[in-house]
């Protein structure tokens, strides 16, 4: 029996996608929001055998950072999925940085989808063939996820101080950041690696 942990903040897409899985061979599903995958990952009984979640859900990228941050040292692992699509280049991204091991199209056949779970429990990787030219698009991208999130918050028209309270940074960590994204990116000033980061579909 392979369990699933399906992270999802919409109630209806959550149940659905729950009903999908549970009715292949061997899965069982447990369903949560983004609060419980803390003590689902790093409590002191058995963790899920996979954990999936949705690129469009809208708390997604705070999820990636979650599991991200757990599967660092001392952390407990579990092998990440996502469901995603192949236009949504920064989500593909942060899914990168966070260690997944599975990335599933949304418009895939459905009718394999609790083998995929399977594999990842058992070990292995799992890349649907339509998400990979992305993947590896995105996996040569150079901005760190700390970078990307800032800038992603200059984008948005925030402050060196606004985006320090955001992320709970000080300004010149903020401001350190902005200069590397700057230098990463080959631009001459921030606008200009906004709008690099833009055109390269990396925010």
């Amino acid at each position: 029996m392979t369990t699933v942990l399906l992270v999802h903040s919409v109630p209806l897409w959550r149940a659905s996608l729950a009903s999908l899985l549970g009715a292949g061979q061997g899965i069982d599903v447990t369903t949560a929001e983004r609060c419980a995958i803390r003590p689902a990952l790093a409590g002191t009984g058995p963790g899920p055998d996979v954990l999936l979640t949705d690129l469009d859900c809208p708390d997604a990228l705070d999820v990636l950072e979650e599991v991200r941050s757990l599967a660092e040292p001392h952390g407990k692992g579990c092998p990440l999925a996502v469901l995603t699509r192949s236009d949504r280049p920064r989500g593909l991204r942060r899914a990168y940085e966070a260690g997944a091991r599975g990335y599933i199209d949304k418009y895939r056949p459905v009718d394999d989808l609790s083998e995929v779970m399977h594999k990842l429990a058992d070990g292995g990787r799992h890349i649907d063939e339509s998400l990979a030219f992305s993947l590896l698009q995105v996996a040569d991208m150079p901005l760190s996820p700390r970078e990307l999130s800032v800038l992603s918050l200059a984008e948005g028209g925030e402050t060196v101080s606004g985006i320090a309270g955001r992320l709970h940074l000080t300004p010149g960590t903020v401001r350190n950041y902005l200069a590397a994204a700057i230098r990463k990116s080959g631009a001459r000033n921030r606008v200009d690696a906004i709008r690099r980061a833009k055109e390269a579909g990396w925010i």
